[in-house]
C-alpha cells in the first residue's frame, strides 16, 4: 500500500526595515508596526504607543482598564469605583477594596490597546513586562535622534533589534507630572493583594526599568503587544493547497480532514 503523507509548511512572514524616526520594524498588525525582539514567549512589541503615530510621540494616558484619554485623573473620575480607593466595582480581588469578582487581568474591551488598535494587539501582561526589561540591554537616551525626546532605548539581548520608550511622565488629577524625566507604562496584570493597584513599567533617566504596582487612576501609556504567529499550510501529494492556518507560537495547527486518494492512506 502506497502512503499519502500530508505536509505542513511553516513559514514566518515579515521582513525587517525601518520605520520613523529609524526604528527598527519587522512588520504591521491591523496597520501598526511591531519589532521582534527575539523574546523566548514569541511576544512582538509595537514600535510606538497607543495613541501615537511614530516612537518620539507621547500618545495617549490612559487610567488602567479605561479606554480613552480624559482631562482629569483620579479616583473620583475612574470609571472602574466609586469614586474612592476602596470602592472598586470591576477587577477586585479583596472586599476590603469593592465588590469582589477575582478578575485580575484586563478584558478584552477595557484594554485600552485592543479597543484604539483592534486585530491582535493587546497591553502586555506583568510577565510580559518582565521579559521585556530582562531580554534587552538599556539605556537612557537625551534628545533621541534629534528629536528633542528623552527615553529609554532597549537593544534586545537574542537578536540585537531595539525599541526606544519616550519617557512622557504621566497624568495625576488635572496635571502632566515628570515628561522629559520618568516613563510609565501600563500592564494589563492586577495586584491581587492590593487591588486598586495594577502593575507598570517605569523608568527614569538612571537608565534603569523596573516595573511595580501603582493606583489605577492615573494617566499612563501603553504600549500595545501581540503573539507571533506562523502561517500553516497543509498540502496533498501533489502539492495542491488543502488549508492554512495562523497559529500563534507555542500552539498547535487543527488538523485537516484527510483528503481520499485512491490506492493512497492519510497517515498523517
Amino acid at each position: 500500500m502506497k502512503n499519502h503523507i500530508l505536509t505542513a509548511l511553516l513559514f514566518l512572514m515579515g521582513s525587517v526595515c525601518f520605520a520613523q524616526d529609524e526604528q527598527p520594524v519587522s512588520g504591521q498588525i491591523a496597520g501598526h508596526d511591531y519589532v521582534d525582539l527575539g523574546l523566548p514567549s514569541g511576544t512582538l512589541w509595537a514600535t510606538y504607543n497607543v495613541g501615537a503615530t511614530k516612537p518620539t510621540e507621547y500618545g495617549g494616558y490612559f487610567a488602567w482598564g479605561e479606554t480613552e484619554p480624559k482631562e482629569e485623573y483620579n479616583f473620583r473620575t475612574y470609571k472602574w469605583c466609586k469614586g474612592s480607593y476602596d470602592s472598586m466595582t470591576k477587577y477586585c480581588t479583596e472586599s476590603g477594596f469593592g465588590f469582589v469578582d477575582k478578575k485580575t487581568v484586563l478584558d478584552p474591551e477595557d484594554d485600552a490597546a485592543t479597543a484604539n488598535w483592534g486585530g491582535s494587539w493587546r497591553m502586555p501582561t506583568k510577565n510580559e513586562i518582565i521579559e521585556l526589561i530582562d531580554g534587552c540591554t538599556w539605556e537612557w537616551i537625551e534628545n533621541f535622534q534629534g528629536s528633542g525626546v528623552n527615553g529609554c532605548l532597549g537593544n534586545s539581548k537574542l537578536n540585537g533589534a531595539s525599541i526606544f520608550l519616550p519617557a512622557a511622565g504621566n497624568r495625576n488629577g488635572t496635571d502632566f507630572e515628570k515628561d522629559g524625566k520618568y516613563g510609565y507604562y501600563w500592564s494589563s496584570s492586577l495586584d491581587k493583594l492590593y487591588p486598586d493597584d495594577a502593575y507598570n513599567l517605569y523608568f527614569s533617566n538612571d537608565g534603569k526599568l523596573h516595573y511595580k504596582a501603582y493606583y489605577r487612576h492615573y494617566g499612563y501609556n501603553v504600549r500595545a503587544v501581540s503573539i507571533k504567529e506562523y502561517t500553516v499550510s497543509f498540502y496533498t501529494k501533489d502539492s495542491v493547497l488543502i488549508e492554512s492556518q495562523k497559529v500563534k507560537k507555542g500552539k498547535s495547527a487543527t488538523a485537516v480532514d484527510a483528503p481520499i486518494v485512491d490506492g493512497y492512506e492519510f497517515i498523517g
